[in-house]
């Protein structure tokens, strides 16, 4: 397995995580103005989502496209498990059947022969 797919998924989750932090922060009361956009943990998730932008750039010059997009599809999986342990947030039967479609597609696309 080429290594840079594993550093895509690693990216993955780094970019999930960044999207916690930030709602982790938008769900805290700020009192002035800037603090609500420059704290560390809005300052930390930019900083993440650049470094994941770069890498994820550089990662695609040594993998197929299509394993990518397939990689960052995963994203989602992890923001909502991320929800789930973090936040304590309750899904819909909606939102959970949408992440079963999300995996099911991976698993259907992964499944098929490389070539």
């Amino acid at each position: 397995m080429n290594s840079f797919l594993l550093i895509m998924f690693a990216m993955t989750f780094l970019s999930a995580f960044s999207q916690l932090l930030l709602k982790l922060s938008a769900n805290e009361t700020h009192t002035r103005l800037f603090g609500e956009y420059l704290n560390k943990k809005v300052i930390t998730a930019y900083i993440l989502f650049a470094t994941v932008l770069f890498v994820d750039t550089y990662a695609y010059t040594k993998v197929d496209l299509k394993y990518g997009a397939v990689i960052d599809a995963f994203t989602y999986v992890f923001v909502m498990l991320l929800s789930r342990l973090v936040l304590k947030e309750r899904f819909s039967r909606w939102r959970m059947a949408g992440n079963a479609f999300i995996v099911a597609g991976i698993m259907i696309y992964t499944l098929q022969p490389f070539g």
